[in-house]
């Protein structure tokens, strides 16, 4: 089991950048895949990125690919979200999740941060 929690959450101007932490318990982060998704309101939840338990093999959705960079530091259990040149529809809260086995369908992910609100005024 893992506890998560996320941080670095703000307001920002389109175009400008923010990163996510996300914080893991537990000396079994470095067992499970992790993940960033958001859910803006009245949308439903939708993947964004995914980082296998290594560190490699990261995978971005088409709609972040090339502005969003995945990464984590096992060492300190924690994942990271650089988003940069952001959008106002990048606006959403944002969670971290982790799950066995590498995967984007966030059904299938079984532990969750409590999530941070990003938003992006234009």
């Amino acid at each position: 089991q893992v506890q998560l929690v996320e941080s670095g959450g703000g307001l920002v101007q389109a175009g400008g950048s923010l990163r996510l932490s996300c914080a893991g318990s537990g000396r079994t982060f470095v067992r499970y895949a992790m993940g960033w998704f958001r859910q803006a309101p009245g949308k439903e939840r939708e993947f964004v990125a995914v980082i296998s338990r290594s560190g490699g093999s990261p995978d971005y959705a088409e709609s972040v690919k090339g502005r969003v960079t995945i990464s984590r530091d096992n060492a300190k259990n924690t994942v990271y979200l650089q988003m940069s040149s952001l959008k106002p529809e990048d606006t959403a809260v944002y969670y971290c999740a982790a799950r066995l086995g590498y995967g984007t369908d966030w059904k299938t992910y079984n532990y969750w941060g409590q999530g941070t609100q990003v938003t992006v005024s234009s």
